[in-house]
This record gives structure tokens, C-alpha cells and sequence, in this order.
């Protein structure tokens, strides 16, 4: 985070042996667990870590590769990547071929950092509350961070591959390392539980105010989507109204808001004036960033505007080279309507030309228009953008599906709704939107709120997250979105979702390192 520097605490694992004389000794060059949290600063340190491992290792990447987080999207077959030929995992992803095996490094990748977030979260809040020397408020703050990252590393676990081992406490035995899956309702179990925790430890200011640190508004936005999920196909119960009320929590806390269009004095869009150009020239836009990765020159780069061009555009730029990794395909244009959607008019959500530095006008395929960066494409090659993880507007979509599903379609989840298509549809009347959507039946609004969230939240990779916790697959034609069962749909490259589709593999390295797992079935 631009605001602390980020130290990473190396967690040195003591096996058991037979030699009791051997565990008695503390190598010189190692720190124990118990001699490490000794100081206030340790417990900040160990925290601090947390900001950059485990599931936020999801949205960094480089330029070939795209981002883990864009490997749900590639299933969906609504976006591809111009590297593909040289990146196997977009292949096998699109094609819906990846098992155990071929794409093995890659999901350990995903496994492996998550449940190192999750080790390191363990060790700091068991060992944070005997540390002395801090404040009951840093105390208090400090573990309400290392719950919140411990319960989103098993959120995002839990919906790539279904049940996981549950650990909660430090690895301090080879006991610990070999455990079997616990259910996905035991998972969600604890992830409520961490984010209740964290929800009473945290400020209710924003992050950019509250010296780069996650925030309530943060938890309690994750502990919506938690309940949400757990409510859908792959959950276990009824959450709905839980969902609604944390969601509500976040919209009433007035912390944040949607961004709006200008206007010039014809009552036409000012130039750079829609929502949309607005979000993508601002470094972060607090008030509609609830939660985002963010990145710092000479720090952490971002990758994101090298794959606003495609690759035959790389001679005219800074980069090295550039690749539109996240290439929007014609079942994703598709889903917005032509001449009454803003998000697909050129130069909003995406682009398919150009006017170059010097005076030349290119056309190429269309491309992230959100994630263009002048000043890192022409001149530094550097990136310094926020990627939003949680939006505002993907708050009000939750709220106004949850409200649905738990209280019927009320004049509230009507609001919530149209909100964010008014601001699409900004030349139509708001009062016409909410009038059309009041009158729906149950699963036609909440069929309303998916198809939003597909053309609202391209840009936060939520599409194959949905798409699994529904069951519902989108097929979009000339602005309309319909429907179908995800069994037996066909993505946009000719692959078939199967039942097996629906979770990762366990990597075969892990299947091979803990004798305990059992794999997914179909792999």
C-alpha cells in the first residue's frame, strides 16, 4: 500500500522429529515464532503481509499471461487473451480441457498463495494478542485485519474448488499439513465468523482515508458476497436476507456513492464527463472503490494498461510490448444494447481505435478501454491505476438481488437496480427504468440484476463466480441476455460446461504432497 511499506514475515515451520535435542535449538539465523512477536512492530509487520499474498496475488500479473483472476472470464468464453498460442492455461480454459495435470502449476499457484495468506494470517491472530506493548486499539485493529484476510483467502478458495481443508491455527506439526476437505458450509462457517469479527475492528472511513487499510464498509461488502454465494447453487441454505442486510449496512453507511456524469450547457456529455472516463482517469475514485489493488511506481507496477492495446500496436508505446490479454468477444459486446447503453459507445468500457501521439488514427480489435493510461503507455511504461476488487455499484446489485430473493421486489431493490442502469441508460427517463422493473415477477428482476451484472462488473471478473453460484448461463444477442442452464451450455470458443466444470481440480502436487485430499469429482 502506497501509505506503509509492506514487510513480509518469514514463518519458519518446525517439523517434529525424533530429536528433542535438535527442536530445543533456534538455528542462529532463524527467528521462533515466540522470540518474533515480542515487539508492537512485529504484529504490524505480520499484518501487513497479508496486503500482498495470498488471494490478492490474484490480480497482479504480467503482460503474456493476463491475471489469474481473468481465468474464471476465460472459461466463460466472453473474453480472450492474443497470447493465448503461447499461454496454454487461456487455451485449456476456453476450451474447457484444463484438469489436474496439465494445468497443474497453475491452480497450485492459486492453492499454494492462498493458504500461505491463510498460515499467515493464523500465526498473527494467535500470537497478536500476546504481544506488548500495543494499543487495545492497534491490537484490536490488527486482528480484525488478519480475520478479514483469513476469511477472504477461504472465500476464494471455497468457489474454485468447493470444500478445502479448514485450518485455523499455525502449521507447528506434520499434523497440521495433512488434513482432509472440510464441507463448504463448514468454510462459509468460518468466513462469516472472521468477517463478523472484522466488521467490529475496523474504521468506517474509506481506505485512501484511513492510512491505506482495509475499512467496515470493505468487510462487511465481502460478507454480503459470501452470503450471496452461499445462498446459490453451490451453497448450502438460504442467506439472502443476511446478504440484503449487510449490503444495506454499506449503502446506508453513506461512505460511498456512485459516480456521475457532467454535463456542458447543451446538456450533452462533457467531454471526459461520462462516469465511466471519469473512474478511468482518476488514480482511485474512493467514493465508488470500496475495495482495490493498488499499485506504485518503482513498487509494484500495474500491468493493466499494457492490455488496453493489442499487440500490434506494441511499436508505438513504451512498453515493451503490449497485449490485449482481456480481448472482450463478441458474446460480451453483445450484451449491451447499441445507441442506449454508454458502457459500449467507443472510448467508454472499451475501444477498437485510436488516435496515436503522432496524429495517426489506427483501428485495431476492441480492447479495455477503462484500463487505458496515457501517461504509462507513451511515456514511462509504469502503471499506478487502482484495479477495483468491490465496487459501489456491484454493492447495489447485490442489495438488489438479495432484497428480491428475501423480501420480494420491492420499490428498494428496484432503486438499487436502477441506479446503476440509469447511469448506462442516461438518456432515458429513471422514472420509465424503475417502472419497467416494478412490475416484474421475482426471477424476472433478479434475471434483470445478472444481466446488469454482466455488463456493470466486466472489469471486477465477476462472470464466472456468477455464473456458478447461479447455475445460469448468459447468452447475449443484439443487447438482450437470456438465460440457460450452465450444464450443457457452449462457451463462445466450443467448449461444453460439464458438472466437472463447475470447480477447479485439487493440483495434482497437492493431491500428491497431502494423502488425505480426495479430488474433485470428473478429474
Amino acid at each position: 500500500m502506497k501509505n506503509y511499506n509492506i514487510f513480509y514475515l518469514l514463518i519458519i515451520v518446525l517439523f517434529t522429529t525424533g530429536c528433542e535435542d535438535f527442536l530445543e535449538e533456534t538455528p542462529v539465523d532463524e527467528i521462533a515464532l515466540d522470540q518474533y512477536f515480542t515487539e508492537p512492530e512485529h504484529a504490524r509487520d505480520a499484518v501487513n503481509a497479508l496486503y500482498r499474498t495470498g488471494a490478492m496475488q490474484l490480480y497482479p500479473g504480467d503482460i503474456y499471461a493476463g491475471t489469474r483472476i481473468m481465468f474464471g472470464p476465460y472459461v466463460s468464453g466472453f473474453v480472450d487473451n492474443d497470447y493465448k498460442g503461447q499461454e496454454v492455461h487461456v487455451g485449456y480454459a476456453q476450451e474447457l480441457t484444463y484438469d489436474e495435470t496439465n494445468l497443474s502449476l497453475y491452480f497450485n499457484g492459486m492453492w499454494s498463495d492462498m493458504y500461505l495468506g491463510i498460515s499467515r494470517a493464523n500465526t498473527a491472530i494467535k500470537y497478536i494478542p500476546e504481544v506488548e506493548g500495543l494499543s487495545e486499539g492497534e491490537r484490536s485493529q490488527y486482528l480484525a485485519e488478519a480475520h478479514y484476510f483469513r476469511a477472504l483467502n477461504y472465500f476464494y478458495l471455497v468457489r474454485f474448488f468447493g470444500g478445502v481443508p479448514l485450518i485455523t491455527k499455525p502449521y507447528e506439526s506434520l499434523g497440521d499439513l495433512e488434513l482432509e476437505r472440510s464441507s463448504p458450509g463448514a468454510i462459509y462457517e468460518l468466513i462469516i465468523e472472521d468477517l463478523n469479527f472484522a466488521v467490529n475492528g475496523l474504521s468506517s472511513s474509506t481506505i485512501p482515508n484511513n492510512n491505506g487499510r482495509i475499512t467496515k464498509g470493505v468487510a462487511q461488502t465481502v460478507l454480503a458476497d459470501a452470503y450471496l454465494t452461499r445462498s446459490g447453487e453451490a451453497g448450502d441454505g438460504d442467506y439472502y436476507s443476511e446478504a440484503a442486510e449487510a449490503a444495506r449496512n454499506v449503502i446506508n453507511s453513506g461512505v460511498y456513492n456512485l459516480t456521475q456524469h457532467s454535463f456542458n450547457s447543451n446538456n450533452e456529455l462533457a467531454e471526459n464527463g461520462s462516469a465511466y472516463n471519469k473512474i478511468k482517469n482518476s488514480k482511485l475514485p474512493e467514493n465508488e472503490f470500496i475495495y482495490y489493488y493498488e499499485y506504485q511506481i518503482g513498487i509494484a507496477n500495474s500491468p493493466y494498461p499494457a492490455y488496453s492495446y493489442p499487440v500490434s500496436l506494441s511499436p508505438e508505446v513504451s512498453y515493451a510490448i503490449v497485449n490485449n490479454a482481456y480481448r472482450p468477444t463478441t458474446d460480451l459486446l453483445n450484451s449491451y444494447k447499441e445507441g442506449l447503453d454508454l458502457r459500449i459507445q467507443e472510448k467508454q468500457y472499451f475501444h477498437s481505435s485510436d488516435i496515436l501521439p503522432n496524429g495517426e488514427e489506427v483501428e485495431f480489435q476492441t480492447a479495455p478501454h477503462m484500463w487505458k493510461d496515457e501517461e504509462a503507455l507513451y511515456e514511462t511504461a509504469l502503471g499506478d491505476n487502482a484495479t477495483p476488487i468491490y465496487t459501489y455499484s456491484n454493492v447495489l446489485l447485490i442489495a438488489a438481488e438479495a432484497i428480491a430473493k428475501s423480501e420480494g421486489v420491492t420499490a428498494e431493490a428496484v432503486d438499487y437496480l436502477a441506479q446503476v442502469r440509469g447511469r448506462a441508460y442516461w438518456q432515458e427517463d429513471p422514472e420509465a427504468i424503475r417502472g419497467s422493473l416494478l412490475n416484474l415477477s421475482e426471477e424476472e428482476f433478479v434475471d434483470e440484476v445478472l444481466k446488469e451484472r454482466v455488463r456493470e462488473l466486466v472489469f471486477e471478473f465477476t462472470i464466472w463466480f456468477d455464473i456458478i453460484r447461479t447455475g445460469k448461463f448468459p447468452r447475449s444477442a443484439n443487447g438482450e441476455i437470456n438465460f440457460v442452464d450452465v450444464v450443457g451450455a457452449t462457451n463462445n470458443f466450443g467448449g461444453t460446461i460439464t458438472e466437472t466444470d463447475l470447480l477447479f481440480p485439487i493440483p495434482e502436487l497437492e493431491m500428491q504432497r497431502n494423502p488425505a485430499l480426495t479430488q474433485n469429482p470428473g478429474y
